[in-house]
């Protein structure tokens, strides 16, 4: 073995593979800071790249990129609040705070030191895990599994805030729209609507772009400032270092977790960071300013997300099976290059293995210290007046949201999640909740399926599922002794008791989605109908549980954003800024992506940013160059619009 680790450690540090490996950082770095691109894109990038180059080489490309796209989708998720994919969504919640007290530097340097360190020890684990791990990934069934998805839904109660009766009800609404689509183990459609768009459900950089990107750049616009509130920036690329410097042991806990998360197949990065966060507000004395700038909720997510890319190469190089998504297209590659995956490679090309594992190392001590580095000048963006900056990341969302499907309904979803995103933080509601649902429906109904066909009712006394039933049960107890020290969406407003009213129809519309959902359910088969019938009762639950505290005036309950506003009876320009977003999406679908970008930059940079004409120019032309070169250099499509394919 140490024969084989000596000699990978000499290949990798060959002038070839250095080379592709930094090619593979650099690709990973820029496919990472497009929001919703994420490692599936990137990956399948570079495949066409491999026929005829050397397995080593490729290899090295492979891993650069899988390794940093944790690390270099944090700029969007801290400098604008939009989560760069679906590793970094819970890096949102202080590190979007952080930037808008002006301290973008300090929470990017401390992300990216947490990146490298969580990397460095996934690459560690494996190394081990490798030749140990084996029993272990075996022991875990789809019972285990299930109850694993259970436990990433206890993290609801630590994400709740100061309304757990709001929380389960977010978190119902996600597995309701979860489970839209057909039934995994029947093929019955679900809440479809009969539209073909919604039979294989919805996206998750739809649902999570739509969440938080949309109603963090309405507010930006509403304000009329720039993202930060203050001008300097300090010493913040060094304080980000001392404060990861000072939380060894929570880097060493969440890199942890994010191993083990990462070796079990189906969870991956949409899960981890979520149960990192909660670990880190659990385990922390103060938790008072989670939720509005904490920067150990920057630390604890990122150093998850990169460690869970090691674990998901356990049971990639083990067996063959995929750790995530991007690991699937990674499998791809070691095929296309004639590797078979397995214990025979393993046992038989142990220095190839740890060729991976070095290169694993290596890229995210590159790809970290390359963005340490220009951590400091991509702040400054935070500085520039966010009308300027609007534009572009409306663009940007625009574009990210296309690429889950490519077909114009995406845009449709979008901005319906943005509606939804923009009340639930107007009154409240916590938004990760929601998506933490969404993102463990799927996985918990196909779970629950299986241990049900392969062990009956008998998978409910297995020992790993008891033991994290246990584990699952402790963390709700401590979500419960714990959520109210947590802010999610900002504090409770004391005027808002007189828009009661609109916060009571906006919590009838959750319940009126649970109805339908319950309804929809009674009308499949009994496999079809379990679990939508179970979630459309707790979102049902949480949902009456809301409107009877709104109803004897509970402070939980009671918030609103612009109680002031609409005491006044004057709109708060949120409605306005929406209709924006649906007046884009509708000259997309008619006259087709760029040209309807030619014409709304421009319009609005003079009307809205009241920038001078040449200015507006010049910067829809850039806009205009860097999406079309985007799109040009990674072969991905545009909408075209109604007007252009009539004609042609």
């Amino acid at each position: 073995m140490l024969d084989a680790a000596l000699l990978a450690l000499g290949q990798v540090f060959t002038g070839a593979h250095l080379g592709f490996l930094v090619i593979g950082v650099l690709v990973g770095l820029a496919v990472g800071i497009m929001p919703g691109l994420g490692g599936i894109a990137g990956m399948s990038i570079l495949l066409p790249f491999l026929y005829g180059m050397d397995p080593t080489s490729a290899l090295g490309m492979l891993i650069g990129m899988v390794a940093v796209i944790p690390t270099g989708d944090t700029f969007t998720s801290v400098m604008m609040g939009i989560p760069g994919s679906s590793a970094s969504q819970a890096t949102v919640l202080d590190g979007f705070p952080l930037a808008k007290k002006g301290e973008a530097a300090r929470a990017l340097s401390a992300a990216f030191a947490s990146s490298l360190l969580g990397g460095v020890i996934g690459a560690l684990v494996l190394s081990v895990a490798i030749v140990m791990a084996r029993p272990l990934v075996l022991s875990f069934s789809s019972a285990e599994l299930f109850m694993l998805t259970l436990f990433g839904l206890s993290m609801v109660a630590v994400l709740s805030g100061r309304s757990l009766a709001k929380g389960i009800a977010a978190a119902g609404l996600g597995l309701i729209v979860g489970v839209i689509g057909t039934a995994p183990a029947t093929g019955e459609p679900r809440m479809t609507l009969g539209i073909d768009y919604l039979y294989d459900g919805i996206p998750l950089v739809v649902v999570a772009m739509g969440l938080f990107a949309i109603p963090e750049i309405i507010d930006l616009l509403k304000r009329g400032n720039a993202i930060s509130q203050t001008t300097g920036l300090g010493g913040g690329w060094g304080k980000g270092l001392r404060d990861v410097l000072r939380h060894p042991w929570l880097v060493a806990r969440c890199a942890g977790l994010g191993c083990v998360i990462g070796a079990l197949p189906g969870l991956g990065g949409a899960v981890v960071d979520w149960i990192a966060y909660s670990h880190a507000v659990q385990t922390s004395r103060d938790k008072s300013q989670y939720g509005k700038g904490d920067i150990r909720g920057v630390i604890a997510p990122e150093s998850a997300n990169n460690a869970c890319q090691g674990g998901a190469l356990v049971p990639t190089l083990l067996f063959g099976v995929p750790g995530s998504g991007s690991m699937a297209v990674f499998l791809g590659g070691m095929v296309l290059l004639g590797i078979q995956p397995g214990i025979t490679l393993v046992q038989t090309r142990l220095d190839l293995t740890y060729t991976i594992i070095w290169s694993l190392a290596l890229a995210n001590i590159l790809g970290a210290g390359l963005c340490v580095l220009l951590a400091r000048y991509v702040a400054r963006l935070t500085q520039i007046r966010f009308v300027y900056l609007a534009p572009f990341m409306i663009m940007i969302t625009m574009f990210a949201a296309f690429q889950a499907t490519r077909s114009i309904a995406d845009l449709v979803a979008l901005v319906v999640m943005g509606a939804v995103g923009l009340y639930m933080r107007r009154f409240g509601w916590p938004r990760p909740a929601l998506l933490i649902g969404f993102v463990l429906a799927p996985g918990a109904e196909g779970y629950l399926y299986q241990a049900v066909q392969f062990y009956d009712w008998d998978w409910i006394w297995r020992p790993g599922v008891l033991i994290i039933a246990a584990i699952t049960v402790a963390s709700v107890v401590l979500g419960l002794r714990y959520g109210a020290d947590i802010s999610s969406e900002g504090e409770t407003d004391p005027a808002a008791a007189a828009t009661r009213p609109r916060q009571m129809a906006f919590t009838a519309l959750f319940l009126g989605a649970a109805l339908a959902c319950i309804v929809t359910a009674l009308g499949l088969s009994f496999l079809g109908q379990v679990f939508p019938l179970t979630v459309g009762l707790l979102a049902a639950g949480g949902a009456v549980w809301v409107l009877v505290h709104l109803a004897m005036g509970r402070a939980s309950a009671l918030h609103d954003d612009d109680a002031a506003l609409a005491i006044a009876g004057r709109w708060s320009g949120r409605e306005l800024y929406l209709g924006l977003f649906v007046a884009v999406v509708a000259a997309i679908w008619l006259i087709g992506f760029l040209p309807s970008m030619a014409l709304f930059f421009p319009l609005f940079l003079i009307l809205i940013g009241k920038a001078p004409v040449i200015r507006s120019l010049i910067l829809t032309a850039s806009a205009l160059a860097f999406i079309y070169g985007i799109t040009t250099g990674m072969s991905l499509r545009l909408p075209q619009g109604l007007v252009t394919s009539l004609l042609g």
